[in-house]
């Protein structure tokens, strides 16, 4: 082995190459294997100084300013020095495998830990993950301006001084080494980013003598310590997404509880978020599963009004149940009047813009400042923008700007960036105030609020910001709020925003769906045709026996609170679409759970007779004028005339929203469909696709098919 040293050291030292590299490995095993001979020997030196802290020292700094890697002054000043962290580290009975796992942030450790033993050091270092170590080297190792002591205990000078010495003393043999460990030591930095460098290392073996060959391969037979992986070290992200908790509505009985009132829904939030979980190959927090918003998402085509005298028009089909061969479903589009564009009234925006710490992630603010710049380019000239910013505390980005002015627009949403706590309800407070300085009377006047909803700086309980919203939303000025991200996500405090400021809510976790919801979707989102809309329907106790509301846990209401002009309901806009859906027991059916009553008879006979009238259930419809504080009303008696006999003669988009209600319900628990598998669900929508011009059908489909997957169906 001598012979070969000897040989080599003859020879001018190459230019670093693959085959460099396996021979400075090589050569490294050598030391290896000489220090196994030598393991009882004292670690450290007399003079109590670390001659590898020096090398350390020197190696970072002239690597991290990158002067000197890959140039000819490289070979001569740095590859001396390699030969001396060699020398060095076999003389302390260190395995140089185990220095190869520390990578570029042992320098960071030796100077840490200069009161400790190398080794111990060292082992404790290799547990990092590369990537860290290496941000760490170049965080920490900064140049010396003056004649500063290294952690060895060496000055500049001092280390020049050695390093000379070391190589004139060491001759040919120790220039050749030291040119071959510095070739492997210059990919080290690679190998850390480079994990594919290992093949690369075993194709040089081949080229290698076959001394050297053997001596690779007997070495890597041995079994040596790794570092622990990065999964096994790091902390998973705590996930603090609120959602409101509510149960699923019951099954009632009409002999004892005939009416049913709740509030309308137009948001969409629930079903991108579900979206969102499901491509990310999570099953969705049952919490987050609203079912009435993931039947709204979709486009149907119910029947419209006539005119905006009758802003509504009810379209009521009762069907057979897909889940239940015993019981029906009586199902409810709701249409509202489309206000043509031409005619649509002017809009006053405020984009109230999250740009706390927590927004910074690339499905939060990024995607957020591209979606409003969507809606910018829908808008009309004479429409005017705002733009309120809060973290720490909120500031004016841009005052009231005419849209003809959108170079000015775009380039504020451009200029937004992160950074800070979030100071929600002073950002709330300072858009109220943009909104009525640019107030448009008989127009549209909004906040449009973007954030994950992380509120933690001020008022922040729902209840503060709910008041402050009721108070505000007296004048005129309507807010919705733009869900982004998960982790952090507060949709219970985006439903009470939304809720309490006459607005919608919707989650934007793609461009695609920001297109959806502020360009192809504006004219619902931003222009109310009516707002406290509310669903009132009362069952026929000798036709129905028990019923139960699918979705809309969260806007439930009181019987009296219908006919209450006082009580905060849903707001609608142009064009919108809101689908109910009753899941009832025709009277006699094997499906009844609850028992006849036992003076419900008598009691029923001193009431209003009945028994002769055809009627299924009765349903109102009450809401107001964006601009008025007194409702009206709209009446549609359910007959015999609005049933259908089989699930097929149903209509196309009665049979897809019952599979989408059919998959919400699933992906919430609800008992009722614990039993129809996600295939049926599957199998019910294909059926019913229909025309699917922006491909939202089909993307459902493909929801369903990941459902089924992740649940082992």
């Amino acid at each position: 082995m001598n012979d070969d040293l000897k040989n080599l050291g003859q020879m001018t030292p190459p230019a670093p190459s693959p085959a460099a590299r396996a021979r400075a490995l090589s050569l490294a095993m050598q030391a290896f294997d000489a220090s196994e001979n030598n393991s009882d020997a004292t670690q450290g030196t007399a003079g109590g100084r670390r001659q590898s802290s020096i090398f350390n020292r020197l190696w970072s700094y002239v690597m991290n300013k990158r002067f000197l890697a890959g140039s000819a002054l490289a070979t001569l000043l740095v590859v001396p020095a390699a030969a001396f962290l060699t020398l060095e580290l076999t003389r302390q009975g260190l395995p140089v495998d185990t220095v190869k796992s520390t990578g570029v942030a042992m320098d960071n450790k030796v100077a840490k830990t200069e009161q400790a033993d190398a080794p111990a050091s060292l082992d404790s270092e290799a547990q990092k993950p590369h990537a860290e170590m290496a941000l760490q080297d170049r965080q920490l190792v900064q140049p010396e301006p003056q004649q500063k002591k290294q952690p060895g205990g060496y000055s500049a000078d001092e280390t020049a001084a050695l390093l000379n010495s070391q190589d004139t003393q060491g001759g040919s043999a120790k220039r050749v080494a030291s040119g071959t460990a510095a070739a492997s030591s210059a990919e080290q930095a690679d190998a850390v980013a480079q994990p594919e460098m290992a093949p690369q290392v075993q194709g040089a073996m081949a080229a290698a003598p076959a001394i050297e060959q053997g001596m690779i391969s007997e070495r890597l037979a041995m079994p040596s310590p790794s570092p622990a992986p990065v999964d096994t070290l790091a902390q998973p992200e705590e996930n603090r997404d609120r959602f409101s908790s509510a149960d699923t509505n019951p099954v009632k009985s009409v002999a004892t509880d005939p009416v049913s009132t709740f509030s309308a829904d137009v948001d969409t939030a629930s079903y991108s978020f579900v979206r969102k979980s499901l491509i990310a190959g999570e099953m969705p927090d049952p919490e987050s599963v609203r079912v009435e918003e993931m039947i709204n998402y979709f486009p149907y085509d119910w029947p419209g009004p006539d005119g905006k005298d009758t802003p509504f028009r009810a379209t009521v089909t009762v069907l057979p149940t897909p889940w239940n061969a015993n019981t029906r479903l009586m199902h409810v589009g709701i249409r509202g009047y489309d206000v043509a564009p031409a005619v649509a009234p002017r809009a006053n925006l405020v984009f109230l813009i999250d740009v706390s710490g927590s927004m910074d992630e690339p499905d939060k603010l990024p995607l957020l400042k591209s979606a409003f710049r969507l809606l910018v380019e829908k808008l009309k000239p004479e429409d005017t923008v705002s733009i309120v910013t809060y973290a720490g505390n909120a500031g004016t980005v841009l005052e009231p700007t005419a849209i003809k002015d959108k170079a000015k627009i775009l380039s504020a949403i451009d200029t937004l960036q992160p950074g800070g706590s979030t100071a929600g309800a002073q950002g709330l407070e300072a858009a109220y105030n943009l909104a009525q300085q640019a107030f448009v009377k008989g127009g549209v006047n909004r906040i449009m609020l973007a954030t994950d909803g992380d509120f933690n700086v001020g008022p922040s309980s729902d209840d503060e910001l709910k008041a402050t919203i009721e108070a505000e939303r007296k004048s005129g000025i309507f807010l919705s709020v733009l869900g982004f991200g998960r982790g952090n996500y507060n949709d219970a405090l985006m439903q009470t925003l939304a809720q309490n400021g006459n607005g919608t809510a919707a989650y934007i976790d793609t461009l695609a769906e920001a297109q959806k919801t502020l360009v192809e979707e504006a004219g619902s989102s931003l222009f109310p045709i009516a707002k406290d809309l509310k669903f009132q329907v009362e069952f026929n106790p000798q036709q129905i026996a028990e019923y139960r509301l699918i979705g809309y846990e969260t806007r439930a209401l009181n019987r009296e609170d219908f006919n209450n002009d006082k009580v905060d309901a849903g707001d609608i806009g142009s064009g919108h679409r809101v689908t109910a859906i009753y899941e009832i027991t025709p009277k006699g059916s094997p499906a009844v759970l609850n028992d006849d009553l036992r003076y419900g008879a008598a009691a029923l006979a001193e009431e209003v007779d009945v028994k002769a009238s055809p009627e299924l259930a009765f349903l109102k419809i009450r809401y107001k004028q964006p601009d008025s504080d007194t409702s009206q009303l709209i009446t549609t008696p359910v007959t015999q005339t609005n049933t259908v006999a089989t699930l097929e003669q149903a209509g196309r988009d009665v049979r897809f929203s019952v599979a989408v209600a059919a998959f919400g319900q699933k992906l919430r628990g609800t008992d009722a469909v614990s039993a129809y598998p996600y295939g049926s669900i599957l199998d019910l929508a294909s059926g019913a696709k229909g025309e699917d011009g922006y491909g939202y059908r089909a993307e459902f489909l493909n929801l369903v098919r990941l459902a089924k997957s992740l649940s082992g169906e």
